[in-house]
């Protein structure tokens, strides 16, 4: 049955029918439970099942964000958003729910520093990706903050990539009746999405749960299992309580979110315990416990890990200016401050330090350039590289680009910033980051650069070909997204030196 015979089309899914709307040529459901609301006996616990329904239920309407500290909800719900208990759901934007069509399935998976996010943000519709490419689209809610990463007592770590486990193995059991392809599901995400998606690279039990992987923008911070409980003590006492899923549960989890928002204002306060941890202002991040991540990416596929997953990896030029931007330092550094960025990031190597080598390698760079660029390397752009060269390293194939592509917002001054490649992906130009970074600004080139976008990720979910040669280590090609794209030698080489060699492990407990 197509969508255009089909008024208001239904599908039954393994807990039951629901009954999802005609947009745009387009079949799209809203709000589909994949677990069971994580409240109750169930709060801090991995995910669980979700109950069946009779009938048909209505699937219009995105179900309610995962609890996170207000301000990183914004103005990025939309009104028809529910409150309510029942996070983890998922959406799905089909061309045809015919279980016939066999459709490759992207499956996409939020940023936001792991402790904001949800699916309703309207820079996350998955129109133009499932319309353009001919594909089915699924967005998934996880567990973010606290009851997402926080590592306490009585609970398992990474809850928040046990739920979209759950969720991938909701699309390998229902996606059929979308009209998509259980053996062609395709992961991708930007910022800790891109994370997750690492994460789930290294799982054991996300292994088979999908084929290819898109990583935007992998940071590169993964947490010690001592340093993770160190905060989650330090965020467990902002509550009067102490790290355990028994104390913590007491309290509304809507409520416990300003514990860690009030605990990530002072991180800079634990720099001397926490190292550079501190600096983020996050304290949350995966865990590396040994059971659900056994181990970092970057070893799990040195160890061949990804090896039978096709991966596409990448970041974005002026990754770390958006942060700049938003905290209002774009101009203002001083000496002093790529002074302390350079002694906290950059890798010393063969007796010299992390600073001399960075002022070595860009001479004439000014303070501010400094600290965005060593920022950058460290938190996004080596991360992302590295985990390119380890995928190779173990016997697997990825594809790199760098976005160099400058946003129209302050007259070009944002640069290609961190976050810029959502909303060409997308087409989102007039809502949340898009918002931000156009300006209403939408040129034909951004139009252009968006339609490339979608055309590469789309066909690497159909053929694992993005269009552009798989990365080795010694062309080190890579598909460079710009006005005029193209193939060239990756073009951050120098700090590629820089950080040859450094091996981005789980960051520790110093004190």
């Amino acid at each position: 049955m197509t969508t255009t015979e089909a008024r208001n089309p239904e599908v039954r899914t393994a807990s039951g029918a629901v009954r999802g709307r005609p947009e745009d040529g387009l079949a799209v459901f809203r709000g589909i439970p994949f677990a069971a609301p994580p409240v109750g006996e169930a709060r801090f616990q991995a995910p669980r099942p979700p109950e069946a329904w009779d009938g048909v239920r209505d699937a219009y309407a995105f179900g309610p964000p995962p609890p996170q500290d207000a301000a990183g909800l914004g103005e990025g719900v939309p009104p028809d958003v529910p409150l309510g208990d029942d996070w983890l759901t998922v959406n799905v934007w089909t061309p045809d729910p015919d279980p016939a069509a066999r459709r490759p399935v992207m499956v996409w998976i939020y940023g936001g520093a792991y402790k904001i996010g949800h699916t309703g943000s309207p820079g996350y519709d998955a129109h133009r990706i499932a319309r353009d490419g001919d594909v089915v689209v699924v967005t998934l809610n996880y567990r973010v903050g606290i009851e997402g990463f926080t590592r306490i007592e009585g609970a398992p770590a990474n809850r928040g990539l046990l739920d979209q486990v759950a969720a991938l193995e909701w699309v390998r059991d229902n996606i059929t009746a979308f009209g998509g392809d259980p053996g062609q599901v395709t992961v991708f995400g930007e910022s800790a999405g891109a994370g997750s998606v690492a994460s789930l690279l290294a799982m054991p039990s996300a292994s088979g749960l999908f084929r290819r992987a898109i990583a935007q923008s992998v940071p590169g911070t993964y947490f010690s299992d001592a340093l993770a409980r160190d905060i989650a003590t330090a965020i467990a006492a902002e509550a009067g309580l102490r790290p355990t899923a028994a104390d913590l549960s007491a309290v509304d989890p809507r409520r416990l979110t300003s514990a860690g928002a009030a605990l990530g204002e002072k991180m800079l306060q634990y720099v001397d315990r926490w190292g550079q941890a501190a600096p983020t202002v996050t304290p949350f991040s995966p865990v590396v416990d040994g059971e659900v991540l056994p181990v970092t990416p970057w070893e799990a596929l040195k160890a061949g890990a990804g090896r039978d997953v096709e991966l596409v990896v990448g970041h974005n030029r002026d990754e770390f200016r958006l942060f700049l931007a938003m905290s209002r330092q774009l101009g203002r550094i001083t000496e002093e401050q790529a002074r302390g960025a350079l002694r906290m990031f950059a890798p010393a190597a063969a007796g010299d330090s992390g600073e001399a080598r960075y002022r070595a390698a860009f001479p004439d760079a000014s303070p501010g350039e400094l600290f965005e660029r060593v920022q950058t390397d460290w938190l996004f752009g080596m991360p992302s590289l590295q985990l390119a060269e380890a995928q190779v390293a173990g016997g697997g194939r990825a594809h790199v680009y760098e976005l160099t592509w400058s946003a129209p917002a302050l007259s070009g001054a944002m640069g290609a910033c961190h976050g810029l490649d959502i909303p060409l992906l997308f087409g989102t130009f007039g809502a949340d980051l898009g918002l931000l970074l156009f300006a209403g600004e939408v040129t034909a080139e951004a139009e252009a650069l968006s339609a490339r976008f979608r055309q590469s990720w789309t066909a690497f979910a159909r053929t694992g070909d993005p269009g552009w040669p798989a990365y080795d280590t010694e062309a080190r090609l890579v598909q460079v997204l710009d006005a005029e794209p193209q193939v060239r030698a990756y073009p951050e080489e120098t700090s590629r030196r820089l950080w040859e060699g450094y091996e981005f492990a789980a960051l520790p407990l110093l004190g």
